[in-house]
């Protein structure tokens, strides 16, 4: 009787899996083939306020350069969509509800897949090779994820500029263990959006200025999330007109051919969204304190927006609401909020929604 062989990699797969990773792949560890592109990505101011992205930049572009004798990348992926009544395409409006995007809806996915992570490079070390190094990343450290995910062959780069996977979609979350073992690298994904500009027509910013190019200034996501300072006017009404997006933005994926046929829903515990940011109206959030915020969103990717930002945001959502207690809360917040972000926003909020009723109200 023939006994089978496992290879290294195949034994990391496994283990990665039994961890509960959706999608797991090598990568060597080389130069970034696109330092030029990102190079001029970042000259163009189109990284907006994130100046952590220009850090480190050799190291960013160079993976080699994150752990001594760096051979290897074995990058996986957690699917994060969780079933919910509006499916995996377009939410419907809810107008004086608020709309978190989908990876913020549970726990932060930074301490879910580190924690793994480190458990795999554990078991390499007990079962592979005890001198065995590693480094994690998630989402935290200077490194491409999605350059090393599509060299790993976890899928490839969409005209929205997410990772998309054919038989997956793009909802998932992306981790790498940077490691010293010389492991055969699988194929890099192969794919293509054809002649579809669905995500491109769809962003209400215009943030896609071409395919596969982003100017993160215009993006919801940033504006909800990255930028901490004032939202600019001009792109504030596009954060209530398409559904009160007060932490992120899914329209590019919502939209996304791969995503609404192939997206499942996700099997892990930890990314089962909360009740706060499923069923939230905005006058509620409005009124949240700081020992609240940080009671309601413990160990939530919310927190990265400080109770300051994601409040800033409900106020300007609040401008085009309909909700009965929408001017009251607004006022409230205006003169009483302690912070003077959020009282600017809603300041402006409710200048903006007493507007719109005097014109409504014309004959």
């Amino acid at each position: 009787m023939m006994q089978t062989t496992t290879t290294r990699e195949e034994q990391i797969k496994a283990y990665a899996k039994e961890l509960g990773f959706d999608l797991v792949g090598i990568a060597e560890a080389i130069p970034s083939i696109f330092q030029q592109q990102y190079r001029d990505w970042l000259e163009k101011g189109y990284a907006g306020q994130m100046e952590y992205l220009a850090r480190n930049l050799e190291r960013r572009l160079n993976p080699q350069e994150l752990l001594p004798n760096a051979r290897s990348l074995i990058v996986v992926a957690m699917n994060y969509y969780a079933d919910t009544e509006e499916g995996p395409g377009t939410p419907p409006v809810r107008p004086n509800h608020a709309i978190f995007a989908r990876y913020a809806r549970g726990d932060d996915y930074h301490d879910v897949i580190t924690k793994r992570l480190y458990q795999l490079l554990e078991y390499i070390k007990k079962r592979i090779d005890p001198n065995a190094a590693g480094r994690v990343y998630v989402d935290a450290g200077p490194l491409l994820e999605r350059e090393v995910a599509q060299r790993a062959g976890l899928g490839w780069f969409g005209k929205n500029t997410m990772l998309i996977n054919s038989r997956r979609g793009s909802y998932f979350f992306l981790g790498a263990l940077v490691t010293d073992l010389d492991l055969e690298p699988d194929r890099p994904a192969q794919g293509h959006c054809g002649r579809c500009k669905r995500c491109i027509e769809a962003c209400p910013t215009g943030a896609l200025i071409a395919p596969y190019q982003l100017d993160a200034r215009r993006c919801i996501s940033y504006l909800t999330i990255e930028l901490k300072e004032a939202i600019p006017v001009e792109l504030r009404p596009a954060l209530s007109a398409n559904g009160n997006r007060i932490f992120g933005c899914d329209i590019c994926q919502e939209v996304c051919p791969f995503n609404q046929k192939f997206s499942v829903p996700t099997t892990e515990p930890a990314f089962q969204p909360r009740e706060i940011t499923r069923n939230s109206r905005l006058v509620n959030l409005l009124q949240l304190s700081e020992p609240e915020f940080r009671e309601k969103f413990r160990k939530s990717p919310v927190k990265r927006a400080k109770r300051r930002g994601l409040l800033r945001n409900v106020a300007t959502a609040l401008a085009y609401s309909d909700d009965p207690e929408a001017e009251a809360a607004l006022q409230n917040a205006a003169e009483h909020d302690p912070d003077p972000l959020v009282r600017e926003h809603a300041a402006w909020a409710l200048d903006t929604l007493r507007k719109r009723k005097t014109t409504s109200s014309s004959p």
